[in-house]
This record gives C-alpha cells, sequence and structure tokens, in this order.
C-alpha cells in the first residue's frame, strides 16, 4: 500500500500570526514540521499543501515539495483532500498539521500500519495516557474511548468515561489507563478522504466542533493507536518560546 503525508499549511493564524513562517531557530516552522516528517519509513512522500505565496515560496527555499490549494477552503481536510484528488496511485492519505513541529515519525508510521492491517477501517488516529485532572477535565484536551481491538467508539470534549463514583487520584496512575487524549494526526484511505466531504455533518459533530465524530456517525470505523505521549503543538507564543528553548538546547 502506497502512503504520502500532506501537510496543510494556512498563513492566517489568531493567536500567532504568521506562525509557520516563525524562524527564530534558523528555520521556519514548516520546514521543522516537514522535516519531522521525513523520519517517517513509510511514506513514499511528503508534501505541504498551502493557501498563500509567502508559505509556499519559504517551503521552495528549503527544498520541500508544495502546492498551492484553494485560499477559500474551509478546512485542512478540505485542503488535503484537494491535493489527494490528483494522486491515482496512492493508497493512504496522512495528515501532519503544520504546527507539529515534533511530530514522531515513528507515530506517522503506526497510523499507516493500522490501516494496512485493519481493511475494514476508513481512518487511523492516535491517543496516549491522560495522567492528571486539570488535562482530563480541559475542554481543549480531546478524549477518546476505544475497544478491544483499538476501533474508536466516540471522542469528546467531557471526560470519558465519566466514573460513575467520581474521578479518583488512582484513577491517573491505573494499568490499562482509563482516560485517552486524542491527538490530532489522521490517516485516511485516500478514496474515503475524497467522498469525507459529502457526507452530512452529524449533531454530535456539530455539538463538540469535532469532524471525526462524522466518520463514526455514518458507520465507518476508526482505529487509534496508542503512542507514550503527545507532541506538542504550536498554538501560541509562549508555545513558540518554548520549541524554541527546546531547539537551542538539542532536544528538538
Amino acid at each position: 500500500m502506497k502512503s504520502t503525508v500532506i501537510i496543510p499549511a494556512r498563513y492566517a493564524s489568531t493567536r500567532l500570526p504568521q506562525k509557520l513562517l516563525l524562524n527564530e531557530t534558523g528555520k521556519p516552522l514548516i520546514q521543522h514540521t516537514y522535516e519531522s516528517a521525513l523520519k517517517a519509513t513509510l511514506p513514499v512522500a511528503v508534501t505541504v499543501a498551502c493557501d498563500h505565496e509567502a508559505i509556499f515560496n519559504a517551503v521552495k527555499r528549503f527544498g520541500g515539495s508544495v502546492q498551492m490549494t484553494d485560499p477559500n477552503a474551509p478546512s485542512g481536510t478540505d485542503r488535503i483532500a484537494e491535493v489527494a484528488a490528483a494522486l491515482d496511485d496512492v493508497d493512504i492519505v496522512v495528515n501532519v498539521q503544520g504546527d507539529e513541529p515534533e511530530i514522531a515519525g515513528t507515530a506517522i508510521d503506526l497510523a499507516i500500519q493500522m490501516l494496512r492491517d485493519n481493511p475494514d477501517a476508513v481512518m487511523s488516529t492516535l491517543a496516549t495516557p491522560i495522567r492528571n485532572r486539570q488535562h482530563l477535565e480541559d475542554t481543549a484536551c480531546v478524549k477518546v474511548v476505544f475497544d478491544a481491538t483499538g476501533r474508536a467508539l466516540f471522542f469528546s470534549r467531557s471526560v470519558i468515561p465519566h466514573p460513575r463514583g467520581g474521578i479518583q487520584d488512582e484513577h491517573f496512575t491505573q494499568s490499562p489507563p482509563l482516560f485517552f487524549q486524542h491527538i490530532g494526526l489522521y490517516a485516511y484511505r485516500r478514496e474515503f478522504l475524497l467522498r469525507l466531504r459529502q457526507l452530512p455533518q452529524s449533531d454530535a459533530e456539530k455539538a463538540e466542533s469535532l469532524e471525526q465524530l462524522r466518520v463514526l456517525h455514518h458507520g465507518y470505523a476508526i482505529m487509534v493507536g496508542v503512542v507514550d505521549e503527545a507532541t506538542t503543538g504550536i498554538d501560541t507564543p509562549a508555545d513558540y518560546r518554548k520549541f524554541v528553548q527546546r531547539v537551542n538546547n538539542g532536544r528538538s
């Protein structure tokens, strides 16, 4: 099965303007993400799907593969689907967010391998254990519950599963873990990715603002792979400062 990584790269950013072009490390942020994606062993290629010539030119300068997409695309999923539509020989498309400069190549490979191993699934994604109450109760932290085979049952911003007797300290240390954070890396079967935009939104998706709930609502299978810890996305100036420090200290 042939797979490829597509990185949707949007120029506008509310909390951190033009963040993908920030270059205090000597490289634009998008280059760090691109180079991290190249460490995966299963994809045959990595491509940036951008909406602005500034990002297009930045990727060209460091020798990366890049395609301009519709600047009015409503989501990153639409952006990668636009590129994937022309990739007739590709079976699996991996969506790596442009602001994930420390994404592990092994995580990308895991998402791909899950689709190779589960022919009935149309998507795969990742999760990591939640080990503290503050993180668990943060609505920005999306939680996921999956069955014994790794098939997703539900995603939510609320606490799931919700212990009937209340949340206890031992819930964060038990093995296997009770709570899992969803990590927003997705692998899609290409033919399903191209159909996804045609599926009507579900009420659950609208309520939670989680696109993956549309997939579950319509009866499709999403596989969930578990990794030890989540990478840190860059959303705020503080996130970026910490990333620059890690790079300068040789830890990224």
